[in-house]
């Protein structure tokens, strides 16, 4: 295979050589062999970065609606021809089956990043309170640091809403998987994007992360990814007084009450919980089923999982492909070596395939809602099912939980919608509602602070100024 390398970092425009001579090492988890490599970003680099978007960030901030809604076209249409190898690269870097990672992971960034072009396009109104003119700016530089699970979709909420607000950005993608982050970076190049409003630097969250998130120069962090590493970037930025924007963990609720499709509801939460290998933040992890159709719904999603083929991601027949790495892989395995509950499909003795990093699709029937699959983030294909008796009881439960980003219900229309108002989340659908790009994404509780997509996510990088007259 020919070797994905990348020796350099995007700032200011250009192609510049790292401040050091150290890599990081890009892994195939499908075939646990080096693919890659890019550099091991430094502080000094993060520094060359953020001073490349502080120089142009007045000009950008400065841009009539309808230039900068030009230029977000212009870079659409590059990454949009790039679809195939955004699909391609994903597959090799992270192991996303192929099927999903040509709808997902290279589909739905450029949805994303066709909304904020246009939205950039549009301008944002200027509204009149009594003598008070109320004007949005944007923030300054921003600082995006962005995990592995969706290396794109995740980069692009970020950085098509900041570019799209006015502001510039200096990214760092997940160390996991930074190759496909660098089609971005051809694309603007490409787009002719000006110098300086988007920055690249690869590296660990160690060093590049840190260096980001406690500059003095950077006026906003945005970040996804753990609840843990969320904290620890709320306090270098809380020092310095600097917004933050963080999308961190899920354990969602997928609740099916008694006059619920039942069926449809247990094959679609399945599916939902297995999405890219479980790792998903807002996967319906935990299963919340009607005493009355409990047994029922254990036995479908037991066959439902069974059908859940391991394998190359390149394999037409692959539908749950590895995790992303053995680190990763072996925490899940971890979580369910320890599970108490009733097995039913899947577990620690699944036969898996020769190479790479796999765990089998696993189902735990019996799970109290207390223990600690129900409530820890597995991140992985484990789904646990809980019975209920009555709604109080799925809306305790499915509440019981440090996080609230998503969540399901399924029922009669105005009994799940009913349920649904009541669960503490960001975002729940009813009866199978689709994800909805364009709407606001983003958690309560420990699953965050702010909001991604649409309006609403571009808003998240603008100041409010009230001006009297």
């Amino acid at each position: 295979m020919t070797s994905l390398s990348r020796e350099r970092l995007y700032l200011g425009g250009a192609w510049v050589p790292p401040d050091s001579a150290e890599r990081i090492e890009v892994e195939n988890p499908y075939t646990e062999e080096v693919i890659g490599h890019v550099p091991a970003g430094t502080a000094e680099d993060v520094n060359l970065a953020v001073s490349a978007a502080r120089q142009a960030f007045d000009d950008w901030a400065g841009l009539a609606a309808a230039e900068r809604g030009a230029a977000l076209d212009r870079l659409h249409g590059a990454l949009a021809t790039r679809a195939g190898e955004i699909a391609r690269v994903v597959g090799l870097e992270l192991g996303t089956p192929l099927k999903i990672a040509q709808v997902v992971q290279a589909g739905l960034p450029l949805t994303v990043l066709r909304g904020y072009a246009d939205l950039a396009a549009a301008g944002t109104a200027e509204e009149t309170i009594g003598n008070s003119l109320i004007a949005r700016e944007p923030i300054g530089v921003v600082g995006a640091i962005t995990p592995w699970n969706y290396p794109l979709h995740q980069v692009v909420a970020k950085v098509g809403a900041a570019l799209a607000a006015g502001c510039t950005v200096v990214l760092k993608p997940s160390e996991l998987t930074p190759l496909v982050a660098y089609l971005l970076a051809d694309a603007a190049e490409e787009a002719g994007l000006p110098a300086g409003v988007l920055n690249i630097v690869t590296g660990t969250g160690a060093v590049v992360g840190a260096a980001i998130a406690g500059h003095p120069n950077v006026d906003m962090v945005s970040f996804t990814g753990s609840t843990a590493t969320g904290r620890a970037i709320s306090h270098a930025a809380a020092d310095r007084i600097a917004k933050v924007s963080l999308e961190l963990g899920g354990k969602s609720a997928n609740v099916i009450l008694e006059d619920a499709d039942l069926a449809k509801a247990v094959k679609v939460g399945v599916g939902n919980a297995f999405l890219n290998s479980g790792q998903t933040c807002t996967a319906w992890t935990r299963m919340l089923v009607h005493r009355s159709v409990y047994d029922e719904a254990v036995e479908l999603a037991a066959k439902t999982a069974s059908g859940y083929t391991l394998g190359d991601p390149f394999d037409a027949g692959t539908r749950l492909g590895p995790l992303a790495s053995a680190t990763q892989r072996d925490r899940v395995r971890g979580f369910v070596e320890r599970a108490q509950g009733r097995l039913v499909a899947g577990g620690p003795d699944a036969p898996l395939p020769a190479t790479g990093h796999f765990v089998a699709a696993t189902v735990f029937a019996d799970v109290h809602p207390d223990s600690e699959l129900a409530q820890e983030e597995i991140f992985g294909p484990v789904l646990s099912i809980i019975p209920f008796g009555d709604d109080d009881e799925a809306v305790t439960i499915a509440n019981n939980s440090k996080y609230g980003l998503a969540g399901a219900v399924w029922g009669g229309d105005e009994h799940a919608l009913a349920v649904a108002r009541r669960i503490r989340t960001g975002a729940v659908d009813v009866n199978g509602g689709s994800f909805n790009p364009f709407a606001p994404f983003g958690g309560y509780k420990q699953s965050g602070i702010g909001r991604e997509l649409g309006r609403y996510g571009l808003e998240e990088f603008q100041q409010v100024k009230a001006i009297q007259r």
